[in-house]
């Protein structure tokens, strides 16, 4: 599903207008890029969560080479999914 079938979807399920769920989406992008920007964590209970980590400096191997090669120290988005939407996808 690509961003314009899910406003499809969305507006269907909502009673919105597609124009309305794409002006929200958008402004649920923005909240959760500038929390993450902060270093807060967005969770939205029983779906997902979002969370910026540190993930420190390693050594690593070039796939095509095998040379070894340093990963510098970056910050990371990782995404969580919760229970309710777990359940969901396993059928519980």
């Amino acid at each position: 599903m690509n961003r314009s079938d899910l406003i499809a979807a969305a507006a269907q399920r909502s009673g919105l207008t597609p124009q309305a769920v794409d002006q929200a989406l958008s402004a649920l992008q923005s909240v959760v890029t500038e929390s993450l920007v902060k270093g807060d964590k967005v969770t939205i209970p029983g779906f997902v969560s979002f969370e910026a980590v540190q993930r420190s400096a390693r050594e690593g191997r070039n796939p095509s080479t095998g040379e070894k090669m340093h990963i510098p120290a970056r910050t990371a988005v990782k995404i969580s999914a919760g229970q309710a939407l777990k359940r969901a996808v396993s059928g519980a």
